[in-house]
């Protein structure tokens, strides 16, 4: 279990060795939020001091881990500022899927609670601008698999930033009608083969024709559920890492962040 034990940035403690490289920093932060505690991750290389956008990125059902922070890792680069954000609650660390399942249910039941969670996540992304080198101006959002449905979320709670992009992301919500309230550009990728949440897609398009915000929706020849996810090693299944669709949605994240940065 990573457990983050500082109320405000503080010095990179010990867990974290080994998955940084000696320019990356990965810093805990923590907040408290309507009585529960969240500890995240603050991510970002520090060879350079000039300030670059920065996104709240949305981990798997498994939250915070070590896969999320190198994760986190290679999404930042030196790019962008990139705040891990924790959903459940520092207590809440999910070691197997049982666990992670027992995790999502109580915000995917409970989407207001899931969208205040995300937005005040949101508001500590922009207060670290103080100590972290933020562009607040250029803000965006990323989630994947459970965390798509997190950022997705946000983006119909009304957030004013940029863009979200959501990566094999649960597509459902409790409300269409909020599509009419999403001010940022929404980018959704998803695999054509994925089970899981193909049942969700005419749902979905219906509800984002309704939005007055550029959108797109991709489906991914072949890709399945997962597959930006590494530790998704099985050659069969239906949640699988695919090297080649993560390789093609980063770099169609990239320019989809980059376009909406400049139109913001």
């Amino acid at each position: 279990m990573i457990r983050l034990r500082h109320i405000v940035i503080a010095a990179l403690p010990s867990l974290f060795a080994g998955h940084a490289s000696a320019r990356m920093v990965d810093r805990p932060v923590s907040w408290t939020f309507e009585g529960t505690r969240y500890d995240s991750v603050l991510v970002y290389d520090d060879a350079t001091t000039a300030r670059r956008p920065a996104l709240l990125m949305v981990p798997a059902w498994f939250g915070v881990n070590a896969n999320a922070i190198r994760k986190a890792e290679g999404v930042a680069g030196q790019r962008y500022v990139v705040l891990l954000t924790d959903m459940y609650g520092a207590t809440i660390r999910p070691k197997d899927t049982a666990g992670a399942r027992d995790a999502v249910a109580p915000l995917l039941s409970d989407r207001p609670m899931m969208r205040r969670r995300a937005a005040f996540a949101l508001t500590q992304l922009r207060t670290l601008a103080s100590q972290a080198p933020i562009d607040t101006t250029r803000l965006a959002a990323i989630g994947y698999c459970f965390g798509g449905a997190a950022v997705l979320d946000l983006a119909r709670s009304g957030a004013d930033i940029a863009a979200v992009v959501a990566f094999h992301g649960n597509l459902s919500t409790d409300d269409p009608a909020l599509a009419h309230a999403i001010r940022a550009r929404v980018l959704v990728m998803n695999g054509a083969d994925d089970t899981t949440t193909s049942p969700q897609f005419d749902a979905f398009l219906t509800e984002m024709r309704g939005s007055p915000a550029p959108w797109q929706f991709l489906a991914i020849g072949h890709a399945v559920h997962c597959f930006t996810e590494k530790e998704a090693t099985a050659a069969t299944g239906l949640c699988r890492y695919d090297a080649q669709a993560d390789a093609w949605s980063s770099m169609m994240m990239r320019a989809w962040l980059d376009e909406s940065f400049s139109a913001h």
